[in-house]
């Protein structure tokens, strides 16, 4: 069990992203056997009486978030919602002192982009067609999605906020220049990156080492790597540029952060 001192040791956090990177493979493993089922996706056809503008995915991440949200799931900083108008947490959570500077979680929040780049993500590992195991489909769906999500909003905040620390004047100087074309610079480490892919790489396959091909769908590695390439990682560096710019101008919580309207390149 982690302290709240080595939650912003940059080890303490990679060892933590590595993990779930295991976590991310697994699950889309999981949602790989079955097919695309593209009617889990369409509006009005959920199969729920009165529900014309939602699908099966979307009734079941709402209804899920739900229960996530009475157990407390969201009031972790990395647990960031793809739903809406969520009950309070109806048990007392405690939780570590996150060392976070930010006043509003939900400054960061990359939930459209990732709900985006996953749906098209299950095209590249599913099979096509319909196989009528929708509720399945979706299951599978929520618990991968929900993976992707907490790896990439636990790296935006994170991460960002054990930089900063790490070179705060200039950090400081160029959050408050608005300079982001600095400030990506700064947080872009590409060895970091490479050794990421790899890993990924090297993880898809040997986690599907030895599999009946007959029975079992199998991930392409170079899929899941060209998610991570194309989207989990650059996510994640645009987190930590939202981070930064919402980030307090001083450690003390009493001081108002300056709010930023501030769109990213997607």
């Amino acid at each position: 069990m982690p302290d709240a001192t080595n939650l912003l040791d940059l080890n303490y956090i990679a060892s933590r992203l590595e993990g779930l990177e295991e976590t991310i493979i697994s699950k889309l493993i999981d949602r790989a056997q079955f097919c695309v089922n593209e009617i889990c996706y369409e509006a009005g056809k959920s199969g729920f009486t009165g529900e014309p503008s939602r699908s099966l995915f979307d009734l079941r991440m709402h209804y899920h978030e739900q229960m996530d949200a009475l157990f407390g799931r969201f009031c972790a900083p990395e647990e960031r919602p793809f739903t809406r108008n969520l009950p309070e947490p109806q048990r007392e959570v405690v939780l570590l002192e996150t060392k976070l500077q930010i006043d509003d979680l939900e400054s960061v929040n990359f939930a459209g982009p990732i709900r985006t780049q996953y749906r098209k993500l299950i095209k590249q590992i599913c099979r096509p067609g319909d196989d009528g195991q929708y509720g399945s489909s979706v299951e599978h769906d929520v618990y991968a999605i929900q993976a992707i999500s907490r790896r990439i909003h636990y790296g935006a905040f994170y991460i960002a906020e054990c930089k900063f620390r790490g070179d705060p004047d200039t950090y400081r100087s160029a959050i408050d220049a608005r300079d982001i074309e600095k400030i990506e610079k700064m947080v872009t480490r590409k060895e970091v990156e490479d050794r990421i892919i790899d890993r990924v790489c090297q993880k898809t396959r040997e986690t599907q080492k030895g599999v009946n091909r007959e029975i079992r769908q199998v991930i392409e590695p170079d899929v899941i790597v060209q998610f991570y390439r194309d989207t989990v990682i650059p996510l994640t560096k645009q987190g930590e540029i939202v981070y930064l710019l919402h980030r307090r101008k001083t450690d003390d919580p009493s001081e108002p952060i300056t709010r930023t309207t501030w769109k990213f390149k997607w």
